[in-house]
């Protein structure tokens, strides 16, 4: 009789237990309705802050981002099992394509229903350059297609969407005209690239890139390729040099005190803060150091 009470007891508890787990689920899922009914995942930090300048507080729409802040370009990143169930309850996809996302024919296979928007579809990527944020003009098409796409997605929501995306916009419009009151500085000048993103800057401000070495944390410098860099720059009279501080540092420096050339690090903006004003800021400091570079 006494193990029969136990049991009793051990069941109750159990009962107990499983319907406060059950309400605990209920809560979030109620939570999360409240949040937003929809929910829309981007693949990466530059994605990211225009969907966070688009979707702004609309109450329909919640937005996650799959990759952490500090990621950086997405060439070789792998999807976890823990980004795989952001996926399977995303309502879309909003991606760069153009080839930065390599595990996205395997995504649209694996979740045939989700919608996923390829940001940059819209454009001409040279040479299969995927740094298409890196031009301003190229990153407003982008947040143009975003908004077009989501507002056809989220019919009931069209009117924030557009509303956010019109002064992001006007945000990013100011950008490009800073830009043409120094292209004039920059134009014609040739200068030496460590990272294929630069690319995008050169179409902006119409200076000539003459060597590019695309360095990224496993790209080793052989001393074919110095010398390929030194005679580059001499033959083209190249005095700039362009390259991402943190995977270029090192060789700038060394090619530095072999020619006389200055070294600038333009942010590449793949990496930093939430904040929605992040893109904003950063170009509005790349802009101050190509002023600097240019002479302006």
């Amino acid at each position: 009789m006494r193990n029969k009470y136990c049991f009793t007891a051990v069941m109750l508890f159990c009962v107990a237990l499983c319907a406060g787990i059950f309400t605990g689920i209920c809560r979030t899922m109620q939570k999360d309705n409240e949040e937003g009914k929809f929910l829309a995942v981007t693949s990466f930090y530059p994605v990211y802050i225009a969907a966070a300048n688009v979707i702004g507080d609309c109450p329909g729409i919640r937005l996650q981002n799959l990759s952490e802040p500090q990621t950086g370009c997405l060439h070789d990143f792998q999807l976890t099992p823990e980004d795989m169930k952001l996926l399977s309850s995303a309502d879309v996809f909003l991606v760069n394509g153009g080839g930065m996302e390599s595990f996205l024919t395997d995504t649209a296979k694996e979740y045939p229903e989700l919608a996923i928007i390829e940001t940059a579809k819209d454009l001409i990527l040279p040479n299969g350059n995927a740094h298409a944020w890196m031009s301003v003009k190229s990153y407003r098409k982008m947040t143009e297609t975003m908004t077009e796409s989501l507002c056809s997605l989220f019919p009931d929501y069209e009117k924030e969407l557009r509303e956010n995306a019109r002064v992001y916009d006007a945000k990013l419009k100011e950008l490009e005209e800073a830009q043409q009151e120094i292209a004039a500085d920059a134009e014609g000048k040739k200068i030496i690239s460590f990272h294929e993103a630069y690319e995008y800057l050169a179409k902006d401000y119409g200076f000539e890139i003459c060597y590019t070495l695309n360095l990224d944390e496993e790209r080793q410098v052989s001393a074919g390729e110095a010398a390929d860099v030194l005679s580059a720059a001499r033959e083209n009279h190249a005095d700039i040099l362009f390259a991402e501080e943190l995977y270029g540092k090192e060789f700038s420096d060394m090619i530095k005190k072999e020619i006389d050339m200055e070294v600038y690090y333009p942010d590449t903006l793949v990496r930093g803060d939430y904040d929605p004003d992040a893109y904003i800021n950063g170009m509005q400091d790349n802009i101050h150091l190509l002023k600097k570079a240019f002479g302006d």
